[in-house]
């Protein structure tokens, strides 16, 4: 098996609860800024503050598009989001 296919293997997408999902609803229309931890496309650890401003789908997987404090809008795909707890997020 080539190191190629391993990779797609390995990354291979897995929905969401959708519990999990309407969370990330609520959080976006009620403006909540999110305590979050993921992982990037680089397989790097991330934890940070993000005010999640949409989701969107594409290539059938879905991600959280978000803003962290200095600025940077994230695009972190769902499934590479390995906590985050609307209980734990900060009212602005």
């Amino acid at each position: 098996m080539t190191e190629k296919k391993k990779s797609a293997e390995k990354d291979h997408y897995q929905p969401i609860s959708c519990d999990r999902h309407s969370e990330y609803e609520l959080a976006i229309m009620h403006k909540v800024m999110l305590q979050i931890a993921w992982v990037n496309d680089l397989d790097q650890q991330h934890i940070g503050k993000l005010m999640p401003l949409d989701l969107i789908t594409r290539d059938k997987q879905e991600f959280l598009i978000g803003q962290s404090n200095d600025g940077e809008i994230h695009y972190i795909r769902l499934d590479k989001i390995s906590h985050s707890d609307v209980s734990e997020a900060i009212r602005i």
